[in-house]
């Protein structure tokens, strides 16, 4: 069976996943019920999904092809690793993964429609060992120790509970394995950052030439505006319960990679 041909997957959620406690979260600078915040990202998701790749592009100057990259090679796939990314959209990490000679690979995503975007390109559906799976990030709709390795690239900040996903992120990866986040963060440099603000507030204009939406656009400035610094998230990484927890930088901090290992 090709992999055009192989269709999107839904799995139910593992039996043992963490549940969200938090009656209300961050939606932007916006706060919200807890419960809604799934499906107001899946209408973020579903209204800019053809055009994300496009606006990737243009919302990093193309820089973001260098920082998934450079995840790759903090990675150094291996023909027998399988790897599992969170939030996997359109399949940037994971074909990058395969590529590179990962094993196999599984993308799991909330959003149908931004895999459904994924499954029309052409480098990617040549790929026989890329499986596709709608499922949420806190609830991972597969059996404990079942990765060597899983990826989030651009999509922690979306999720309803960090933590949450986290966790289950460190059961579903098997002893040794390791997870990696990719992520806008916090520039370290003050007169970059006062660049990078001006220029992250011009993406909702971008977003409404392009896609024809500048709210999902808004949305997504201020997600990362809100998202934790690099030391924060670092902390959540050792509380979720990995080990060797490191970070790095990208681009001074515009945007930086944590990983986390599983020991036993």
């Amino acid at each position: 069976m090709t992999e055009k041909s192989r269709p999107i997957r839904t799995r139910a959620p593992h039996d043992d996943a963490p549940h969200q406690d938090a009656d209300t979260i961050d939606f932007g600078y916006e706060t919200i019920a807890a419960s809604e915040k799934e499906g107001r990202v899946r209408q973020v998701f579903d209204s800019v999904a053809s055009s994300y790749d496009v606006m990737n592009d243009v919302m990093s100057l193309g820089i973001h092809r260098l920082w998934k990259d450079t995840l790759i090679n903090m990675i150094n796939p291996k023909p027998d690793h399988h790897l599992i990314d969170l939030a996997g959209g359109t399949g940037d990490i994971a074909g990058r993964f395969l590529k590179r000679g990962g094993g196999s690979a599984t993308i799991i995503d909330i959003n149908v429609e931004m895999m459904l975007a994924g499954k029309q390109r052409p480098d990617l559906q040549k790929l026989t060992n890329l499986d596709w799976v709608a499922g949420n990030a806190e609830h991972i709709p597969v059996a404990d120790a079942s990765a060597d390795v899983m990826t989030i690239a651009f999509g922690l900040r979306n999720v309803t509970n960090r933590l949450d996903a986290l966790k289950d992120a460190l059961r579903v990866l098997k002893p040794g394995g390791r997870f990696y986040c990719l992520e806008f963060s916090h520039v370290r440099s003050a007169p970059l950052a006062r660049i990078y603000d001006l220029w992250s507030s011009a993406l909702p204009g971008f977003g409404q030439v392009i896609a024809r939406d500048s709210a999902s656009y808004q949305y997504l400035v201020e997600s990362i505006r809100k998202f934790p610094n690099q030391e924060t998230l670092s902390a959540m990484f050792a509380e979720a319960g990995f080990a060797r927890v490191k970070c790095r930088d990208l681009t001074m901090g515009i945007a930086a990679i944590h990983c986390g290992w599983k020991l036993d």
